[in-house]
């Protein structure tokens, strides 16, 4: 099992759940029932709780795990404030206080100011925590960092805040360093988790700065000690280079990020997260539902809810069997040999405003086009006949020009097309033989996306945009820093007819294919916390999600043609 496979299997719990509350809205004891286990799905997220001495470089490692310069080094965590490191679309931090619903999003400069001593002495801002939001993959698929003050620090109250968010945890790592391994400090902690009967990883950091020798015998010494506590299992003991392994994963430099030690570290983290807890959570997971829908079938006297519920179990055992059983894991969180995610070729671009780069372009040059066309219309009686001539704008343009006209422009600029169709619907009911011809007649007055102005306009505008992308894919190289921009579907099947060029063509699709299937998993996540009551734990992208995937499967609304109108289709 992988992070993307664990959550597939999270929404297939949260598939069936919506199924058995959707059985009887009016039934509050079902709705409760599954909405607390919708919660529960929503809710679930692991818990890494990091530990030790300010200067240990808890910090430093934290963004070398998160690959970046992230997170601000040297700050000394003199308030009782716990940090928590969670997935957002923007870099910031949101400070939560006390006694109070209130939330404030600040920049990250500013985080100093209300955890630092200096900034926030004794917490006289009534901070109850700090939430740091990055956009780090790792993050998004369930990693949830906690940073907490206390260890050293002369204000009592900062290891009683870190005492208290121990339960919290689903596992520790204690960063101590090779200057002055395991004090006095971090064997009062060490004490607690052991109490906690949670995972605990040991990170003695900082290892470039002492010779093998030394590393060595600073390791079995740390190792001797925590033979002392009697851990029900012995906590793993890593040697690392936090800083080295920053600056190797900043540069892509796979040989001294191994060198680093941290790969290991990550590794074991990776694994305890997809294994040991994530087999836990599913299989309680597991139990609970089936729990609610026996217990459902049990109460039910209703023939028909019945059998639909019996329907949810067999599925729910089906689901169970794929979890836990031998059967074939679709997906990964690797790409398949030989293919590339969207993090590696190409970086796509989503266009803020409209989702689909050339549904801008063609916007943008539609409105500047429809401006100066509309104020023509109501002064030029040139422009009026062959607008009139044309059979005017189609229906999409129609009520697009009447967006920036004023009536009064209407009542001007439309006189001439009106009366020229009356007098086609008049010659159509005087001359035609039978109501064939008289439909063929209406037919030809309707306008075409040959005849329609905007249309013409349309058309030109967007063969520029599809011809300018192609140009831009072909001379896009893997050393660019620039994002290639993304299409809806409509015109992702230009892009690629015109491209000619298999290989990059193949290239955009697939990078196209993973930021849909990206798009969809935020679409299941939002569904998740929405149903679960949960909906303050989305994120920008997931709340954005609904809008997108329209807009990538069908194109903006302001540019796809009208469907009702067959010509122009």
């Amino acid at each position: 099992m992988d992070l993307k496979q664990y959550e597939q299997w999270k929404f297939g719990f949260a598939d069936i759940l919506r199924s058995a509350r959707a059985l009887d809205t009016k039934d509050e004891p079902l709705r409760s029932e599954c909405v607390s286990l919708q919660a529960r799905l929503a809710e679930d997220k692991f818990n890494l709780l990091v530990v030790g001495r300010f200067s240990r470089g808890k910090s430093t490692l934290m963004n070398a795990i998160l690959g970046g310069e992230h997170l601000p080094t040297g700050i000394v965590p003199l308030t009782s404030v716990i940090t928590t490191v969670r997935y957002g679309t923007r870099k910031q931090a949101v400070l939560n206080f006390n006694n109070s619903g209130m939330r404030r999003e600040i920049p990250l400069s500013e985080l100093p100011a209300y955890v630092t001593q200096k900034g926030n002495p004794g917490n006289e801002k009534n901070l109850a925590y700090a939430e740091i939001e990055l956009p780090v993959e790792i993050l998004r698929r369930g990693f949830f960092f906690v940073d907490t003050p206390g260890l050293g620090s002369p204000i009592v109250e900062n290891t009683l805040t870190t005492e208290r968010f121990l339960p919290e945890a689903d596992a520790f790592v204690l960063v101590t360093s090779f200057e002055s391994p395991l004090t006095d400090d971090e064997d009062r902690i060490l004490q607690r988790i052991k109490n906690t009967d949670k995972k605990i990883y040991v990170v003695v950091n900082k290892q470039d700065t002492v010779n093998v020798e030394e590393r060595a015998e600073a390791v079995q010494f740390v190792q001797e000690r925590l033979k002392s506590y009697s851990f029900r299992e012995m906590p793993p003991v890593f040697s690392v280079s936090a800083r080295q392994a920053l600056d190797a994963k900043m540069a892509k430099q796979a040989e001294l990020l191994d060198k680093s030690g941290l790969p290991g570290l990550e590794e074991e983290l990776h694994r305890f997260l997809t294994e040991e807890r994530a087999q836990s959570f599913l299989k309680n997971m597991y139990e609970r539902t089936l729990a609610l829908l026996v217990r459902r079938i049990g109460a039910d006297t209703g023939s028909e809810s019945t059998e639909v519920l019996k329907t949810l179990v067999k599925r729910l055992r089906a689901l169970r069997d794929a979890m836990f059983g031998t059967a074939v894991q679709e997906g990964g969180f690797a790409p398949e040999p030989g293919e590339e995610s969207i993090l590696e070729f190409p970086l796509l671009q989503v266009d803020k405003s409209t989702g689909c780069t050339i549904c801008g372009i063609i916007l943008k040059a539609g409105f500047k086009f429809l401006s100066h066309y509309q104020y023509d219309l109501t002064i030029d009686p040139e422009v009026q006949r062959d607008h009139a001539e044309r059979g005017g704008f189609c229906q999409l343009h129609t009520w697009q020009y009447e967006t920036i006209a004023s009536p009064q422009g209407v009542c001007e600029a439309y006189p001439t097309i009106t009366h020229r169709i009356a007098k086609e619907l008049q010659r159509a009911a005087k001359t035609s033989a039978d109501t064939e011809a008289m439909h063929q007649a209406i037919q030809k007055l309707l306008p075409t996306k040959t005849s329609c102005p905007m249309c013409e306009q349309r058309t030109a505008t967007e063969a520029g945009a599809v011809e300018e992308i192609v140009k831009m894919i072909r001379q896009w190289k893997e050393t660019d820093e620039k994002h290639l921009p993304v299409s809806c579907l409509y015109h992702l099947s230009m892009v690629v007819k015109s491209l000619g060029d298999e290989v990059p063509a193949r290239r955009l699709v697939q990078s196209q294919a993973s930021l849909l299937e990206r798009t969809a998993e935020d679409l299941q996540r939002f569904a998740i916390k929405f149903e679960g009551l949960r909906r303050y734990l989305t994120s920008a992208e997931e709340r954005q999600a609904a809008m997108l995937a329209m807009v990538l499967l069908a194109g903006h609304r302001s540019v796809t043609s009208p469907w009702v109108v067959e010509t122009i289709i």
